[in-house]
């Protein structure tokens, strides 16, 4: 980055009040809100987490929310339903609350912040429901509920958030849907689940609504409808369900959804289609994408490919682990990037190996210390992506070759957690985000700390997300919390929403439907596209969320 790019970027670090690092909060709040710690406040402001609740509900605490409903906030804003014509691509629909964006023409962003945007603020917290106040899987992000109360539900309602929630370690869970403006529970589903399963949302019979796909403690899967009425449970187990992630993907393009649970898939209807003999190895997030260009999408493992038919497509030979699916090496085709026990690995789309077993921070392999699921995406504005990836104490940002873009200390021994990025300005560089046991980081674009907020977590498959939960136009992260590594003591809230003070941050989709989410893996309204569009030839990006306007998604310019 330019030092003149850099200088506009963080221009603000040296404006009055809690210079350095520091913890700058409400000195008048005693509701138990974490306090958010950062580098420093915007101009104008010293106050940079104004933590005192102004309406306290029965599930959620909310901090100065405003505009959610359509009412104007202190400075006359309303929410922003931003479903407008596309700029740059000629075509598109006029405004609507359907969905206008099929992302088969992904145009340039035209939409920035101010540079001094980057004022975090804690909009709500969610402590649970009754003794379940712990969620250790990755937040889902759609809607689910009428909000309007025009008897449909659509983009103009306010997103969802779906947390799976669970008292004792180990023990049973309950899916918990709350409203993304103000953390109210709308719902708990009342059958058990597993608490360690990251579920998944999409449309998977076709009536327009979203399912919620999740299992029980025997590995059955579980559909719930968008009210949290059962559909069905599969009559078969899925043995690797522990620590596991669900995805959903039209494999063979045939208008019927598929759901992948390691290495096996079923039908819509939760009907075993086969079990590849490969496996999906401990701790799984199984991906799809059609990595041989026949149309058709295949079940990506890491260490092996199956074709959707269940027959292989290739076996590289190397430990499984995490799959990831991006172009690294700009020659238009995907790559499957593989962080395993050995460190990380880097198959050409026919499987072959361009590496393995690549430790650069020097951690040592076995265990979970690599074994964790990576990110991708063009991190420093350069236009090609890179990846980040935690490895025991360090969070660390890697060119395609497996070079050390930056590294930053963080404290995470225990677990398989992973990360996401978003450009909150709009100004082509991303903001990295990690939650370790202990906090909330957001770096920039050097691996700088832009943001420190407290929460707890053992780190199973959780990570934060980037989504617009209140619809009103403006990106907010969503981070999760559960019992510290040590065991007993307070904790963080269960769910916490994370936003710009002025709501400044430029609008993300307002959907995150799974843990290998890639952007076109799903319709902002929750339906699975029968023929998904390949995201390495566009976005480029696993496991972060992409600027809208006009309801469609779009890229930002690189840096320059």
């Amino acid at each position: 980055m330019s030092r003149s790019r850099m200088q506009r970027r963080h221009g603000w670090l040296a404006m009055v009040g809690c210079l350095g690092v520091a913890t700058c909060s409400d000195p008048e709040a005693d509701d138990g809100t974490p306090p958010i710690t950062t580098l420093g406040p915007g101009p104008g402001s010293t106050d940079t987490a104004s933590t005192g609740p102004d309406e306290p509900t029965s599930a959620g605490t909310m901090a100065d929310t405003d505009g959610a409903s359509g009412t104007a906030d202190e400075t006359g804003s309303v929410p922003k339903f931003d479903m407008g014509q596309l700029p740059d691509v000629p075509g598109t629909m006029p405004p609507s609350c359907e969905v206008v964006d099929d992302m088969n023409a992904v145009g340039d962003c035209m939409q920035t912040a101010p540079p001094d945007s980057f004022e975090p603020d804690v909009q709500w917290q969610w402590m649970g429901e009754g003794d379940e106040i712990y969620v250790v899987v990755t937040p889902l992000v759609a809607n689910l509920t009428d909000d309007d109360g025009n008897g449909t539900i659509d983009l103009c309602d306010v997103p969802d958030i779906v947390a799976v929630a669970w008292a004792t370690l180990g023990g049973p869970a309950h899916i918990h849907v709350l409203d993304g403006a103000t953390g109210a529970l709308h719902f708990t589903i009342p059958t058990l689940v597993d608490f360690s399963v990251a579920p998944a949302l999409g449309d998977i019979d076709g009536d327009g609504l979203p399912e919620i796909i999740s299992a029980n403690s025997t590995g059955n899967l579980l559909a719930f409808e968008h009210d949290g009425t059962l559909k069905w449970q599969s009559a078969s187990a899925w043995p690797g369900y522990y620590i596991g992630a669900i995805a959903l993907a039209d494999m063979d393009n045939d208008g019927d959804v598929e759901i992948v649970a390691g290495n096996q898939l079923h039908d819509h209807q939760g009907n075993l289609l086969w079990t590849a003999p490969q496996s999906a190895g401990a701790n799984s997030a199984t991906a799809a994408a059609d990595l041989d260009g026949d149309g058709d999408l295949e079940m990506v493992l890491g260490h092996a490919a199956i074709r959707n038919d269940g027959t292989l497509l290739w076996n590289s030979g190397i430990g499984p682990g995490y799959p990831q699916i991006a172009d690294l090496d700009d020659d238009g085709l995907p790559e499957v990037l593989v962080t395993n026990a050995n460190g990380l690995a880097l198959l050409e789309h026919d499987g072959a190996v361009t590496y393995q077993g690549l430790r650069p921070t020097g951690a040592p392999a076995g265990g979970l210390t690599w074994l964790r699921p990576a990110t991708i995406h063009d991190f420093d504005g350069d236009g090609r992506a890179e990846y980040a990836v935690s490895s025991g104490n360090q969070y660390s940002v890697y060119e395609a070759d497996a070079s050390i873009l930056w590294s930053a200390p963080v404290l995470d021994g225990s677990g398989v957690a992973a990360g996401t990025a978003f450009d909150f300005l709009g100004d082509g560089d991303a903001e990295a985000m990690y939650a370790d046991e202990t906090f909330l980081f957001v770096f920039d674009a050097m691996g700088n700390v832009l943001l420190q907020t407290p929460r707890t977590s053992r780190t199973g498959t959780e990570y934060p997300v980037v989504a617009d939960v209140d619809n009103d136009g403006s990106a907010e992260i969503v981070v999760v919390s559960n019992e510290p590594i040590s065991g007993g003591g307070a904790t963080a809230p269960a769910v916490q929403v994370i936003r710009d003070v002025q709501d400044r941050w430029i609008q993300a989709r307002r959907i995150w439907n799974q843990h290998t989410y890639h952007v076109t893996n799903v319709r902002e309204d929750g339906t699975i596209p029968q023929f998904e569009p390949p995201s390495w030839e566009s976005l480029n990006t696993f496991r972060t969320n992409a600027q809208i306007e006009g309801g469609g998604v779009c890229i930002p310019d690189p840096a320059g």
